[in-house]
């Protein structure tokens, strides 16, 4: 397997949360009560799983073994990637800010939580398509297969150091617990 195939496949679970989070906030738009603990699921999930773990691995491990194969960060894919990647950390921020407000009573924020998500869904799903069809195709043809097979071993080791694989599969499976519950 290729590294730029792992990661697709992880953005696949990711477009699935994102499509439950759309769902979620149909839902709070129609004046419908979403349970709490699905809105924090829904954060840990994209915190943990989609920042933390697919988005580290990117930074840290893809995008410098690019540039080190002669892509540039700067004025390149690689740094609308990274930019991307931080408009995304700020949107979750505001996320979890106004789904605390909610949380605390306040209605008058239920726009604004299905503003930020709308944003937020937008931005990933464009973010995605660029990877998957144009920055994982350059890092295909351009990294050695050593290079390739070095990336996936640290990404096993990066993943089992920042989430652990235990919580790896844990996601996973509330990621599939959430579509049962928004998208059946």
């Amino acid at each position: 397997m290729k590294p730029t195939k792992q990661l697709m496949e992880e953005h696949n679970a990711i477009k699935l949360m994102l499509k439950i989070l759309d769902a979620v906030g149909k839902k709070l738009q129609s004046g419908e009560k979403v349970d709490f603990e699905h809105l924090d699921q829904i954060l840990e999930f994209l915190r943990t799983f989609a920042d933390k773990c697919h988005h580290g691995k990117e930074e840290s491990l893809l995008f410098p073994a690019m540039e080190k194969a002669g892509i540039p960060r700067e004025g390149g894919p690689i740094g609308v990637m990274v930019r991307e990647h931080e408009i995304g950390r700020g949107f979750i921020k505001e996320l979890s800010n106004a789904i605390n407000d909610y949380k605390r009573g306040k209605m008058d924020v239920i726009l604004n939580i299905v503003g930020i998500a709308k944003s937020y869904i937008e931005l990933l799903a464009q973010h995605i398509e660029k990877e998957d069809n144009i920055l994982f195709p350059i890092a295909d043809n351009i990294l050695t297969q050593e290079v390739q097979e070095k990336l996936l071993e640290e990404f096993e080791k990066t993943e089992s150091e920042q989430i652990s694989a235990n919580k790896h599969e844990e996601l996973l499976q509330l990621l599939n617990r959430l579509k049962k519950i928004y998208m059946e």
